[in-house]
């Protein structure tokens, strides 16, 4: 199995132990972050129902580094709980390390008035 495979299999098995305590309700949907080498993903998802409440992604910025456009995109998915009545929100990193463009989005979410 290649470098990339192996990592890809690891987040993969981060992602399901987290997904395993991690559960999102109409009330205090889940946020779930996905980053790639060029995007940063953020939806707020219902796992109850099993739909997406608010989805936005890092295509939409215009901010020139992936961590200012995360911090961005934090701000934007706040905005958007707030119009739908969301302020509160449990935070799945995705398996991803809570470091960079991660952290960024949570601290964009946070100033924007989300609690986790």
């Amino acid at each position: 199995m290649s470098n990339t495979l192996q990592k890809v299999a690891k987040r993969v098995r981060r992602h399901a132990r987290i997904r395993a305590k991690v559960n999102g309700t109409a009330e205090c949907p889940r946020l779930a972050v996905f980053r790639s080498n060029r995007f940063i993903y953020a939806q707020l998802i219902n796992d109850e129902t099993g739909t997406t409440l608010v989805g936005i992604d890092s295509r939409k910025t215009k901010a020139k580094t992936g961590v200012a456009s995360a911090n961005e995109i934090g701000k934007m998915i706040a905005e958007s709980a707030k119009q739908k009545g969301i302020t509160k929100v449990v935070f799945d990193r995705g398996g991803f390390q809570y470091q960079g463009a991660v952290v960024a989005l949570a601290e964009g979410a946070r100033e924007g008035g989300l609690v986790f």
